[in-house]
């Protein structure tokens, strides 16, 4: 089947097609590609292979953004206004593997769905996890006010412990999501939906969690470093033609099995406003223990 291709029904209107027995959502199938723009070396072959991975590892936000496509096609402005989704990468996906995410409603009550999403690849079976959610009713607001803004740091410090504790507010990375952007995203995710198109189109929820790693890798200077999961919330969501702010700070810091962490804690605002548009906690190990 050729990059990108979807089997059974879906909507893009918000209508959900599924299949009568057993509720699960249209099958989706791409082929992966490694996007990353070159900085974080874990997705160069050598460096991945000197850490003991099989190559490069594309980079979680683009795996995220092939998860989402079952999840809009079904559920379209339901989802990308108020759903959320946690997501969590367990095993990586090198350039040119064919992933198959399936999804599964899994619970249905006056207070909303409730979806799983998973992805896998012949070589590593399942490599991530998402729940997701599109409730009921408006999402629950954030306080925008209460994330500062500041200048993102040039020259960039290094991502030491004390450096990160220091931080009481991040740098703010910016996007103008215009038309252009938007053909660009999509073209580099190999998104087909319509709904993502367009002066009224949709900004991409794996371009929303791409800020996430903007919050970390504009605001300090780190060696190959690998991103494990968030948590989503949208609050609304983002058009094209959105210039999009990410207000950041640190939520938590933590080690693991000698790979260190930071979970940052981020809302994406727009306009003069400062409309929330979507909260996150991304965590990501920030240094891995030195390879064999």
């Amino acid at each position: 089947m050729t990059s990108g291709s979807r089997e059974g029904k879906g909507s893009a209107t918000g209508r959900l097609i599924l299949d009568a027995v057993s509720e699960t959502l249209a099958v989706y199938r791409v082929t992966a590609k490694n996007t990353s723009t070159g900085e974080n070396k874990i997705h160069d072959d050598a460096t991945a292979r000197r850490y003991g991975f099989r190559g490069a590892l594309v980079p979680g936000v683009t795996v995220y953004a092939y998860m989402t496509q079952p999840l809009a096609a079904a559920f379209g402005a339901a989802w990308l206004a108020r759903g959320t989704a946690n997501v969590r990468f367990v095993k990586p996906v090198l350039e040119g593997e064919e992933v198959t995410v399936t999804g599964l409603v899994t619970g249905r009550d006056a207070r909303g769905i409730a979806v799983t999403v998973t992805a896998s690849t012949a070589a590593t079976g399942e490599c991530a996890t998402l729940s997701a959610s599109i409730p009921a009713g408006n999402p629950t607001p954030i306080n925008a006010a209460l994330y500062g803004e500041a200048p993102l740091p040039e020259p960039r410090p290094d991502a030491t412990r004390a450096h990160w504790t220091s931080l009481t507010t991040l740098g703010t990375p910016r996007a103008h999501y215009d038309e252009a952007a938007a053909e660009t995203y999509v073209a580099k995710v190999t998104e087909a939906l319509p709904l993502y198109r367009g002066a009224d189109g949709w900004v991409h929820p794996g371009f929303l969690l791409e800020q996430g790693n903007r919050a970390v890798d504009r605001n300090v200077m780190m060696g190959p470093w690998i991103h494990v999961g968030s948590v989503v919330r949208h609050l609304g969501g983002a058009r094209v033609g959105d210039r999009l702010a990410a207000r950041g700070r640190v939520r938590s810091l933590f080690e693991k099995k000698e790979r260190e962490f930071v979970e940052l804690d981020v809302v994406i605002v727009t306009g003069a406003t400062a409309r929330p548009v979507a909260h996150l906690l991304h965590t990501a190990i920030d240094r891995l223990p030195p390879p064999a």
